[in-house]
């Protein structure tokens, strides 16, 4: 995940990925892969870790987490589910995630209406903090 600005979806996806199974290993993505897939982050990668790493559903923290998962990721990290927000398109899905939803260990979580990163930055925006 990128998770820029840590907000409470962020922490509704981290819950609901942490039920659906008994450890959560959460990948978080390196300034740079953000940069070239998103936007610049706002926080650095360091500070995206210790925000998802004081999530109380979270047990583990991946930095650098690659941005399309392969085989030997999975094999590595004895992982045996992935799971993301429901708010890709198909393509998205299949590049980042064809591997895992190939081995039958894929699944997605419903996405929290109403907060993102963009929508923080967009209200930011909004006000004159000068």
């Amino acid at each position: 995940m990128v998770a820029d600005l840590f907000h409470y979806g962020h922490v509704n996806f981290l819950r609901t990925a942490r039920e659906q199974g008994d450890y959560l290993l959460v990948g978080v993505h390196s300034d740079e892969v953000v940069r070239n897939y998103k936007r610049e982050p706002i926080l650095s990668m360091d500070e995206r870790v210790a925000s998802v790493a004081g999530c109380r559903y979270v047990d583990e923290v991946v930095p650098d987490a690659p941005l399309t998962i392969t085989r030997e990721w999975i094999e590595q990290r004895d992982i045996d589910l992935v799971v993301h927000g429901d708010d890709f398109t198909e393509e998205q899905y299949e590049r980042f995630y064809g591997t895992p939803i190939k081995m039958g260990i894929f699944r997605t979580v419903a996405y929290t209406p109403g907060i993102s990163t963009s929508e923080i930055i967009t209200r930011c925006k909004a006000f004159d903090l000068e």
